[in-house]
């Protein structure tokens, strides 16, 4: 194998995988197009905080950087379910200690992972941007921003860690080399910052996500460390009343937070200058296929497989693959062997938590209302107690248990699903169910899992 490798995107993602390739003895150098994030402020309403949750953690720990993240994190035991009439209901993820979320700043995050590749040795290269790939000669492209000068690299290999709009997929495709499809969501997202309390505190409670669904458009509030909340407005982007296109002046906007979100409004002064200000983003799923070009380059994370944040799994997704390829990298005997099996080995996971993030979706900004959604997610911790072994929630499965593949947290899900909604449908208290006949089909239907942790 190469002793050196070059990666594209200092993102998240990037210097994760510059700080477990450096591990390993190579030399590694990474390119970003963007100038050092470590010195230039993200751009307003760009961030969408992050949730971290089993599988980031998983592979952070791997690459020996928990300790360092740690305090950039907030807490989240549940979901804080704020309805139409001025209630609020906390809905618990999990119950065991461990079974919580994890907001964390997308900008402090990034810090500490560009720090750490830079103190692992990962030679860094800001404002220099993928122009171009020949596969045939196996050498990418890059342009020096600040000097003007384009000149060529090595491919064998590049770790394409770009994102979403992924340079070097795009490379592919022009090439012949990979196909690749962006399904683009018919609903986009604006982001509003809740300021602090005059003493620095938070002004909504803690150790929630909270979420005001209101069917078909919802807003979102994320703690972070400094006494803010990064809320984010989910609204579809065409159509009437409501949507982007539809309140795309702030005046219009605030009709729509006096109705259905009063609660925050009192906590945005300054709504219609943020209002305006922040742009509206858009969010799409991307199919690639395959990911790599053979063993002269990897597409990673969003650049390979970007998914809707409405999981919380895309940052954590895009560090299993970091975590997954390290694997791969301590058994095989040559990259194009690596790739090719991170390739088959990723493709199912990934598809099914694109599929189950779009799900989320309905179930965040709708289901959630629904008193049987109540009642069903109560039964299945009743469930989970006395199978641990067999029943696990989905999302906990998803969230908390990062040996479970999420193809199997898809497969079992479905079975679970259809229990659950049999056994609740026509009742409205959990001492309705019965629970024996119940338990009975779970043990005839569903294998047991390795014992959850502690």
């Amino acid at each position: 194998m190469s002793e050196h490798a070059v990666v594209l995107g200092a993102g998240c993602t990037g210097p994760l995988v510059g700080v477990l390739l450096a591990r390993r003895g190579l030399r590694v150098s990474l390119y970003e197009r963007r100038a050092d994030a470590r010195r230039v402020a993200l751009p307003a309403g760009r961030s969408i905080n992050l949730a971290l949750a089993a599988r980031g953690i998983a592979a952070l720990e791997r690459a020996g950087l928990l300790e360092a993240i740690r305090p950039l994190l907030m807490p989240m035991r549940g979901r804080m379910v704020h309805d139409a009439d001025g209630t609020a209901r906390f809905l618990p993820y999990g119950q065991r200690p461990h079974e919580l979320l994890y907001a964390v700043s997308r900008a402090g995050l990034n810090h500490v992972l560009v720090d750490a590749a830079e103190a692992a040795g990962v030679a860094l290269h800001f404002e220099h941007a993928c122009r171009g790939a020949d596969f045939a000669r196996g050498q990418v492209e890059i342009e020096d921003l600040a000097a003007g000068l384009r000149f060529e690299l090595p491919m064998g290999p590049l770790l394409a860690a770009d994102g979403s709009g992924s340079a070097l997929r795009q490379a592919m495709v022009a090439a012949g080399v990979a196909t690749a499809r962006e399904d683009t969501l018919a609903h986009r997202y604006k982001e509003l910052t809740i300021p602090a309390a005059a003493d620095g505190s938070h002004r909504l409670a803690l150790g929630a996500l909270h979420i005001w669904p209101r069917g078909g458009y919802m807003l979102i509030a994320l703690p972070n460390v400094d006494g803010t909340f990064t809320a984010t407005l989910f609204l579809p982007a065409e159509g009437e009343p409501v949507s982007f296109a539809a309140l795309a002046a702030p005046a219009a906007a605030r009709v729509l937070f006096e109705r259905d979100f009063p609660d925050v409004l009192a906590l945005l002064p300054d709504f219609e200058a943020q209002y305006a200000a922040n742009p509206v983003g858009r969010m799409s799923t991307i199919h690639a296929r395959p990911w790599h070009a053979g063993g002269q380059a990897l597409l990673l994370g969003d650049a390979a497989h970007a998914i809707v944040p409405f999981h919380g799994q895309g940052m954590n997704c895009a560090f299993e693959d970091c975590r997954v390829l390290d694997d791969l990298l301590g058994g095989s005997p040559d990259w194009t062997a690596c790739f090719a099996r991170f390739d088959a080995l990723r493709r199912e996971d990934t598809a099914a938590i694109a599929r189950m993030a779009i799900e989320n979706y309905t179930e965040m900004r709708d289901t959630v209302r629904d008193p049987a959604f109540a009642l069903q997610k109560e039964l299945s911790l009743e469930l989970e107690r006395r199978r641990p072994d067999r029943f696990i929630p989905r999302y906990s499965m998803v969230m908390f248990h990062s040996e479970i593949p999420y193809a199997e947290a898809e497969r079992r899900g479905a079975l679970q699903a259809e229990l659950l909604a049999r056994a609740t449908r026509g009742r409205r208290h959990l001492g309705d169910v019965p629970l024996e006949p119940l338990l009975e089909e779970i043990d005839a239907r569903l294998a047991p899992l390795s014992a959850p942790a502690a």
